[in-house]
């Protein structure tokens, strides 16, 4: 019998403190611990760009890990994914699937030229298990990544994300050597002392707090892959389909790596589908073995309806220009809502597009910021790589009033640190 009761429209009809206690007993005491700081909120619907919790309160997300570029529900994959499971939401994997050919055709439509090779999967960390796998089959054994790096967690994945905290409890992982992320003179070194290898990076670090590298970088790392024969895969999964402004981190610099990484944005935020898009030379050994990397659930209809419907939403309501004004506007407001504490409370806010972190002096502080913004309703993230940096991905769909509601959110959290900041140099 369930713990939960389930109302006729599908909502847990239980307290926060009942659901708290299925956290401890089934999910995780630590999550439950977490949410226990946080009051214990229960997030139970959403459209757009706002969630509501049990309470009916209403917030505006700018969080979400980078996964709503499109805003929560938003009808058109909706709509897509309804007609899908009213149809054919799962494949019997014998035949063809018209969905997956449709959602690959409209992927490949708008990665830059020369990917037009297609694998879906279910999630960013198995997109770059695809990656690694693809460049293993030709022989490319050296892992290459750059610290601070965020590329998944399962075990190839975490090989490559530069985290001691995270990998440690799981070695002995893949071999995997990083390089300071920026550093061409530093990857050169690595690719010239070894055998050929696989160079995985992000065109801006998001776990790792929201990092641009050096104009030319990238540039420099599609150059120096092609000349020691090195994969060059270009993890776009957090980046990719609109998120900088751009439609991918590679368009900047006219990159064509290897392989790119999708995923998050993808999903249309409705259901999870991730992809590694190749050039025809890096996809050969899968191309000619069909069985060599498969999944049950991958590309099942259901998730390729939302896949194609995202890819097309995102075009038809000019969703990349759309993210790049927003950001440019985003950006201002929170660098004029939070000016009384740089130097001091706050160290830097960067950003490109709708990816943009706050870095704040110490960890704790930073906690404080998206604690005092969740008080004033605005949803935002911590950096998994850089937990000094507060991280904000909202939607392209941001109206003007939710322009505002966030200026009102930072301007009062700026308040309150700026009241907490003196407290703590009065007891020094």
């Amino acid at each position: 019998m369930s713990e939960l009761t389930l109302t006729a429209t599908g909502t847990a009809d239980a307290s926060a403190g009942e659901v708290l206690g299925i956290y401890r007993r089934h999910l995780s005491k630590g999550r439950a611990r977490l949410a226990s700081l946080t009051g214990a909120a229960m997030e139970v619907a959403s459209e757009g760009s706002r969630v509501w919790d049990a309470d009916a309160k209403e917030y505006l997300d700018c969080g979400g890990y980078g996964v709503f570029l499109l805003g929560h529900r938003h009808p058109r994959v909706v709509e897509a994914v309804i007609e899908q499971i009213h149809r054919h939401p799962m494949a019997t994997r014998l035949l063809l699937e018209p969905a997956a050919a449709r959602a690959a055709a409209a992927l490949a439509a708008v990665t830059p030229p020369g990917l037009e090779r297609v694998h879906f999967v279910n999630s960013g960390a198995e997109a770059t298990e695809t990656a690694i796998k693809l460049a293993r089959a030709h022989g490319k054994h050296r892992l290459i990544s750059a610290t601070g790096g965020y590329h998944g967690k399962t075990t190839g994945a975490l090989a490559v994300t530069a985290k001691p905290f995270y990998q440690d409890p799981f070695r002995p992982l893949l071999p995997a050597e990083h390089v300071p992320y920026g550093d061409a003179e530093a990857l050169e070194r690595t690719l010239a002392d070894g055998e050929p290898a696989c160079v995985i990076l992000e065109p801006m670090q998001g776990e790792g707090g929201a990092v641009l590298p050096p104009p030319g970088y990238l540039t420099q790392v599609q150059r120096l892959c092609a000349e020691h024969g090195a994969m060059f895969v270009l993890d776009e999964i957090q980046t990719g389909l609109g998120r900088l402004g751009t439609w991918w981190g590679a368009d900047t610099e006219g990159l064509r790596p290897d392989v790119l990484l999708v995923g998050k944005n993808l999903s249309g935020g409705v259901i999870p589908v991730a992809a590694a898009v190749a050039t025809a030379q890096a996809y050969a050994p899968f191309d000619k073995d069909p069985f060599l990397h498969t999944s049950t659930f991958a590309a099942s209809p259901v998730a390729m309806a939302a896949a194609a419907a995202a890819v097309t939403a995102i075009r038809d309501e000019n969703l990349v220009e759309r993210a790049h004004a927003l950001g440019e506007d985003l950006l201002e407001r929170i660098q004029s809502a939070l000016a009384p504490l740089h130097g001091n409370a706050v160290v830097d806010i960067r950003g490109r597009g709708l990816l943009l972190g706050i870095e704040m002096r110490d960890e704790g502080t930073a906690g404080e910021l998206v604690l005092h913004l969740l008080e004033e309703g605005l949803l935002v993230n911590h950096s998994l790589n850089a937990h000094r940096v507060v991280r904000l991905t909202p939607p392209a769909v941001l109206t003007p009033s939710d322009l505002d509601w966030i200026t009102r959110a930072f301007t009062s959290a700026a308040t309150a640190l700026a009241r907490t900041t003196a407290s703590t140099k009065g007891t020094r």
